[in-house]
């Protein structure tokens, strides 16, 4: 496997150069996330990320319409944790998309009718959301989860926090938070698009200075809300049901991701087996660890007919204390740990995806590769699934959503 190297500079760039690949990956990711933004502007990082790939860059429209027309693909997504703004493109194209991105994302063009058209996109995005309770059930599980914390609020923002956001204030959410936040580029292709210097064309040297001179100190973690017994409505419903697990960087967090494995929506998982197979009671379910800067959660989420919910808890509680308690078998943990290594391999496979794997371990480029995630997840066994099972089920709860009348 083909492993990274680190250029450091302003900012670092992390490469992954394999001849073979057809395509170039070219991402930015910033060390500011939607748990940065003050409450009264809860979602500027998401109205930002709009904003930026949208707005007038260079000669073009947009970076990312230029992309498109290239025939590559640009996107950007927002987390709690950071921001990425990614292309994937022909290796021809990438030393100028290289260049736009860096302009695009730290050297915008920012104006009222970019701003005001994606105050719109974004107040259509949070009305699907809310629209779809699957989606709802996970904004309130981490409400629950973090209560009055940053990250017990939904990335995307309000209705009512994205109208009040203007010039002024976007403006402010760029300047004083994005470009203060560590960033890193991350070139994932056949061979790198250009030099640090030539990446870097048309950013000023007071733009990049500003890199990683914020304190970001988390929030202090709150103590989690009662448990309360889940009340279901008369209708199909989605419950989220998971506890707290730990920051991306313990070295734990590999036990976590193989217990989701465990508990997964793969026919080879145990829980599989039991919620669908044997008892009928989910069709659609999955379960996911995600590590954040202090803190984590291990979530499962099932979506469950009238009648069926406290029957399925039972089954998905039950499947959890047994593992607690003895341990999965030989066969389920190689299992589950295959499904967990595949993932890291199938990300690494694909330049894009790969760009965005890297990225969300960027702050770990000097110690993080591929070879060394594969050998942590080969490295669980049984005592560690017990362990993480047994500390799920000590903080586990449950949200249901829609919420009974």
């Amino acid at each position: 496997m083909v492993e990274i190297e680190t250029l450091e500079g302003p900012v670092p760039v992390i490469a992954y150069i394999d001849e073979r690949l057809s395509t170039t990956a070219v991402c930015l990711a910033s060390a500011y996330g939607a748990r940065h933004d003050p409450a009264p502007e809860c979602g500027l990082a998401h109205v930002l990320e709009h904003v930026l790939m949208s707005a007038p860059v260079d000669t073009v429209p947009s970076f990312s319409e230029h992309v498109e027309r290239l025939g590559g693909h640009a996107n950007a997504e927002t987390g709690p944790d950071r921001m990425l703004f990614y292309a994937q493109t022909h290796p021809d194209d990438a030393e100028e998309i290289s260049a736009l991105l860096y302009q695009a994302v730290l050297q915008p063009r920012l104006n009222g009718e970019t701003l005001a058209r994606e105050k719109r996109a974004v107040l259509q995005e949070l009305a699907a959301a809310a629209a779809d309770p699957s989606d709802v059930v996970q904004d309130d599980f981490l409400t629950d989860l973090y209560p009055g914390h940053p990250l017990g609020r939904p990335v995307g923002g309000t209705a009512a926090t994205v109208e009040r956001m203007d010039e002024v204030s976007v403006a402010a959410g760029h300047t004083e938070r994005l470009l203060s936040a560590p960033l890193t580029a991350v070139v994932v292709g056949p061979r790198m698009p250009a030099t640090i210097d030539a990446l870097k064309a048309g950013v000023g040297p007071d733009v990049l200075a500003r890199s990683g001179t914020a304190s970001q100190e988390p929030v202090p973690l709150p103590e989690p809300g009662p448990v309360l017994a889940p009340r279901w409505p008369s209708e199909f419903a989605w419950v989220c049901a998971g506890a707290r697990s730990v920051p991306y960087a313990h070295p734990h967090r590999p036990h976590f991701n193989v217990l989701a494995q465990l508990l997964g929506s793969s026919p080879s998982s145990l829980l599989y087996r039991r919620l669908r197979g044997d008892a009928g009671l989910a069709y659609a379910f999955q379960a996911w660890n995600r590590g954040y800067a202090d803190t984590g959660a291990w979530r499962l989420l099932a979506g469950v007919e009238p009648g069926n919910g406290d029957a399925a808890l039972a089954v998905i509680r039950g499947t959890l204390e047994q593992l607690a308690s003895d341990g999965p078998t030989r066969e389920d943990l190689a299992s589950a740990r295959r499904q967990a290594q595949m993932n890291i391999m199938t990300s690494v496979d694909s330049p894009l995806e790969c760009a965005r794997f890297l990225a969300m371990r960027a702050d770990r480029h000097g110690t993080w590769s591929p070879s060394a995630a594969l050998e942590s997840v080969r490295a669980v066994e049984s005592h560690h699934i017990r362990q993480a099972a047994a500390h799920v089920l000590e903080g586990f709860r449950v949200v249901v959503s829609p919420r009974a009348s």
